[in-house]
């Protein structure tokens, strides 16, 4: 009765990067350079914070749709 219903967005988020990593870890455990992988990270982190931004925009409605809704 006292649960509450809690996101879980934020702790997804904070497992996702500890598995990122984990296997940043494992890509300079097994040989790779250290440079190669902290670019990877760095890509992968741009490229997520960039789809996250651009789905969290609001829908525009182009000006023709929006003449013709209030005609």
């Amino acid at each position: 009765m006292g649960y509450r219903h809690r996101d879980t967005g934020p702790r997804l988020a904070l497992w996702m990067l500890v598995a990122l990593g984990d296997a940043v870890l494992l890509l300079v455990a097994a040989g790779l350079s250290a440079p190669v992988a902290v670019l990877g990270v760095l890509t992968l982190t741009v490229a997520g914070v960039a789809v996250w931004r651009w789905t969290r925009r609001p829908a525009t409605v182009p000006m023709a749709t929006a003449a013709r809704r209030r005609a």
